[in-house]
């Protein structure tokens, strides 16, 4: 079979493999890989039966661990590792990252957790019918919420998907903006048209918005309605008042789920306005069926610069 490269820094390289490499010989053995470290990054050679999905998705987790300063032996690490089906085993337990894959995209590529705030997510989405994912941008809770509804609706757990954003003015008013009300609006939604556009193909993405199993709109659309068996996702939800949080709260329906992200720290309310998102976190806490989980700095995926960007506006306040 072909090999396949895994792009990795010499230093994290050294990082992770462990004393005389014997991490890497524990991957070897448990995915049924060769894994070949004297060119940069690594070259994977899947032998009979070999799970490269596995081993890839092992060395993302082991990536992410290092850069954020935790470093897993293989001792460690062939505890957490069930050499039946190659996956993180305690999945309840808040320090394990599974690498059970929740959803494969439209290249055919596994979208996994990559932190342990996005591996809870995945839990209290399980676990919980309303869920409040509040972080820093880059921390892919957005995407991370469109994969879990798109799977769950391509398992007909759910039967349509809602993803809304507040269309909030910062700095240009939409008044001003050209086109009708859907081009007016459609900048507000686009990055939750880029991640479905990353997970699904084109010719399935539209024809579930041509059928409405995914829908994509405005806050300002969902008064009135109430939505059985969707998985509805309110974006940007910082940018809610408390007034438009609570009816958006309400229009949950039977067999359906809600995930709200958004960041505390990045508002465009008018001044003295008070965040819908930061409101009801703190009115709701405790609720049996709603879950909040807190993205931090160090959960951030983009550039490494990010982290410290974040963390330097972080301590100015």
């Amino acid at each position: 079979m072909n090999e396949l490269r895994y792009s990795l820094s010499d230093d994290l390289k050294r990082t992770i493999s462990g004393e005389n490499e014997t991490v890497f010989r524990l991957l070897e053995s448990r995915f049924c890989v060769e894994i070949q470290t004297r060119l940069p990054g690594l070259r994977i050679i899947p032998k009979e039966n070999g799970d490269t999905t596995g081993v890839f998705a092992v060395l993302d987790q082991l990536k992410m661990a290092a850069k954020n300063g935790k470093v897993l032996t293989a001792r460690q690490l062939e505890k957490l590792i069930d050499p039946a089906d190659a996956a993180i085993s305690d999945f309840n337990n808040p320090d394990t990252i599974p690498a059970t894959p929740i959803f494969r995209n439209r290249m055919g590529v596994s979208v996994f957790a990559k932190t342990k705030a996005q591996a809870e997510l995945v839990r209290a989405v399980e676990q919980n019918d309303i869920i409040f994912a509040k972080g820093p941008a880059g921390t892919g809770k957005t995407f991370l919420a469109v994969t879990l509804a798109v799977a769950s609706l391509e398992r007909h757990e759910a039967e349509r998907i809602c993803l809304v954003r507040p269309a909030v003015e910062a700095g240009e008013s939409l008044g001003y903006l050209p086109g009708d009300l859907k081009e007016k609006i459609a900048p507000y939604l686009r990055p939750i048209h880029d991640s479905l556009a990353e997970l699904l193909p084109v010719e399935k993405l539209r024809k579930y918005e041509e059928t409405g199993a995914i829908e994509v709109a405005p806050l300002a659309y969902m008064r009135g309605r109430t939505l059985k068996r969707a998985f509805i996702i309110l974006d940007e939800a910082q940018n809610t008042t408390p007034e438009q949080m609570k009816m958006f709260l309400t229009r949950l329906g039977q067999h359906s789920k809600a995930i709200i992200t958004g960041d505390a720290t990045q508002v465009d309310l008018s001044k003295g306005q008070k965040s819908g998102l930061v409101h009801a976190m703190k009115l709701l806490k405790g609720i049996r069926g709603i879950a909040q989980v807190e993205f931090e700095a160090t959960d951030v995926l983009r550039h490494p610069l990010v982290k410290d960007i974040l963390n330097a506006y972080e301590k100015e306040r």
